[in-house]
């Protein structure tokens, strides 16, 4: 009997101690992402931007050449944390999906975040133990903005001696050693805002990269493009995509123009550079702690470099502190995107196909340094996550009426294998919709006539041949509808027909090179918008908005991003605040809903406060009252309620003080 009792105990304790290694076996995860990051932004894909940190990765680790996303912020993120695409996880709010942290927190990690959300809730209510950052789309890096949590609790911007990317490492080295205290692997994800618009450098990294934008766009281009062929990135035989009808050569600018130019690209130079920076003190603590071996280690960007030429404020001025706010560049945009066509929200490969470096030196069987040419996707990280840390994605969740994952893991390819696509890669933003089945790829701009491209033999997408191969198009349309409306779940409107091409392609919130670069505002174009006539209590429709006042009823129909209302100059009467913002919303749209607010005449919207709010079931009424949380006299009023194609009606739309008394009606 003690002999069984001895065996018995042996064999327990046997086993305790194989999982207790089987545990600490179990890779720590770093998921790093960046924002509007441009393909050639790297120095390992191509860029003279400075980048030893993450060029020491790629060498010692991977690089994928075809890794996708979904071409605009928030819908890349769904995608990062859910392995779904944005709507079929029920967009913004998650209704469907499980994120990486939910997945990882209950097979025993300590998960933690920090920087940009841009969800619906916190990071708190969907996995991660600790989060510090914004829950805004976008915020002034110096100053911050009033959405800004640390584990849940709302978290006040120092006044000075703050910058958001540093402060986003500061916190997650604090969380890295919250995990190591809790004895388990842990699950980090960083999520930077930069180099996303407002353009705001510190000072020191400002002044490293003055006097190397000179040469202008068509030189660093076609540097960058020499580079990429050095790589080996991509086949020797690659040419350029050339440069569109949109963009203007370098020397027929006007001075003025080149001057700020040069400046705009210093800025986000400044700001990748300090990024990279800022991984290497990530990079640094954990070879510090013996943990870098055994950590994967993932960097992404949600898409291509940003085009939209939207409000610059001081042009003269230096961007080095939170009182200067610049917008992007499409000029530069091209050059950052180098070699491929078009940007962020688009579908072409400049949009969607961005760098990814993973580096993994337990868990890589590669050659350190390779390059990997299959097609990936955002989608496919989380369950490679799942895969590696031996968790189980599940197929029911408290709350949510969970889809299945489309991603797929890429464990094979760590191993110099190969994955075999379970289905297609499906793209679609707003009104922006693309398809990749093997080597080809259907894409529509904006919802114009589809174009085809074989990207074995023309990866820059400059030949299309939609016109030689009708039925191929007709055959990956009719794929990409049915997985718009059997995977995703779309409304109808998203795969409408198209419509026919407008060529050559243009956008109105692209930069105008025919405008001197102090009418800065919406791609320098004049606003057409009519205003209401009753002083103060003007309502604008913005771009993509027609707006039809019928009784106490704002009628909205959308029909791309960026769209909703703006009421650009209040009433010098009002009393300082706290407010609430009061109205009733009918919604048939996608996207979230959004108010932004200014404090003072001379600050441009978006920029200044900014809140985000939760929307109900579409097709039904829903009361909704928004706290607008400051001590002065608010300026300048935006709301937000969908995104894409859709409508949407307001009524009761008030802003109350405090005490709910009405201040304001509209209309």
């Amino acid at each position: 009997m003690r002999i069984a009792t001895t065996l018995i105990t042996s064999l327990t304790l046997l086993l305790i101690n194989s999982a207790i290694t089987s545990a600490a076996d179990r890779p720590n995860v770093l998921m790093i992402m960046v924002d509007d990051l441009g393909f050639s932004d790297v120095g390992c894909y191509g860029s003279e931007i400075e980048t030893p940190n993450l060029d020491a990765l790629a060498d010692g680790g991977l690089r994928f050449s075809q890794f996708y996303n979904t071409a605009k912020c928030h819908s890349s993120r769904v995608s990062l944390l859910s392995g779904q695409y944005c709507i079929a996880a029920g967009d913004t709010a998650l209704n469907h999906a499980v994120t990486s942290a939910e997945v990882l927190r209950d097979s025993g990690y300590f998960t933690a975040m920090t920087g940009k959300w841009h969800l619906k809730q916190q990071p708190t209510d969907f996995g991660f133990d600790r989060y510090f950052g914004h829950l805004s789309g976008a915020c002034n890096y110096f100053r911050g903005d009033n959405t800004f949590r640390l584990n849940g609790d709302k978290w006040e911007v120092p006044p000075q001696d703050f910058y958001t990317t540093v402060a986003n490492v500061d916190f997650a080295l604090q969380f890295l050693d919250d995990a190591r205290e809790s004895g388990k692997p842990w699950h980090l994800y960083v999520a930077f805002n930069a180099p996303h618009a407002p353009l705001q450098a510190l000072p020191q990294d400002y002044a490293k990269y003055q006097g190397r934008y000179e040469a202008g766009w068509d030189r660093i281009r076609q540097s960058r493009v020499a580079k990429q062929a050095e790589l080996g990135l991509l086949p020797a035989d690659c040419p350029p995509s050339p440069r569109p009808e949109h963009i203007p050569a370098w020397n027929s600018l006007s001075e003025a123009r080149k001057r700020f130019e040069v400046k705009r690209m210093t800025t986000l130079a400044a700001m990748i550079d300090r990024v990279d920076q800022e991984i290497g003190r990530l990079v640094t603590d954990l070879k510090e702690a013996g943990e870098l071996d055994n950590t994967l280690i993932w960097f992404v960007s949600d898409n291509g470099a940003c085009p939209y030429d939207r409000r610059s404020n001081k042009l003269d001025a230096l961007p080095t502190d939170g009182t200067v706010t610049w917008s992007d560049s499409t000029g530069w945009a091209w050059a950052r995107n180098s070699p491929f066509r078009y940007y962020k929200q688009n579908q072409f490969e400049g949009g969607i196909c961005t760098p990814a470096i993973v580096h993994w030196p337990a868990g890589i069987e590669r050659d350190a340094g390779s390059v990997v040419r299959q097609p990936a996707h955002l989608i496919d990280i989380m369950p490679t996550f799942a895969d590696v840390t031996g968790s189980k994605i599940p197929t029911e969740y408290p709350g949510r009426s969970l889809r299945p994952v489309s991603g797929q893991s890429l464990r094979p390819l760590f191993k110099g294998e190969t994955i075999q696509r379970e289905q297609p890669l499906h793209f679609l933003f707003a009104s922006d919709r693309g398809l990749r089945l093997g080597d080809w790829k259907i894409v529509s701009f904006r919802s114009e006539a589809w174009e085809l491209y074989n990207l074995t033999e023309d990866r820059t997408e400059r030949i299309d041949l939609a016109e030689q191969e009708p039925e191929r198009v007709e055959t990956m349309v009719q794929q990409w509808t049915r997985m718009t409306r059997e995977l995703l779940h779309a409304p109808d409107r998203a795969y409408a027909p198209v419509g026919p091409a407008k060529l050559p392609h243009r956008h109105p919130e692209w930069t105008n090179f025919d405008a001197d670069p102090s009418e800065s505002g919406r791609g320098n174009q004049a606003n057409t918008n009519t205003r209401s006539p009753k002083a103060g209590k003007a309502i604008r429709a913005r771009k993509n908005t027609k707006l039809k006042i019928a009784g106490d009823e704002l009628r909205l129909e959308f029909s791309g991003e960026d769209s909703g209302l703006a009421f650009d100059r209040l009433p010098e009467t009002l009393p300082a605040g706290p407010y609430q913002l009061a109205f009733q919303l009918l919604r048939r749209a996608e996207g979230g809903a959004e108010v932004f607010y200014t404090t003072d005449a001379t600050t441009s919207l978006p920029n200044g406060m900014h809140e985000t709010f939760e929307l109900g079931g579409e097709g039904q009424w829903h009361d909704h009252t928004i706290r607008l949380e400051t001590e002065q006299r608010i300026h300048k009023l935006r709301l937000d309620v969908g995104e894409g194609s859709g409508t949407a009606t307001i009524k009761e739309l008030r802003l109350l003080d405090d005490q709910g008394k009405v201040l304001l009606r509209w209309p």
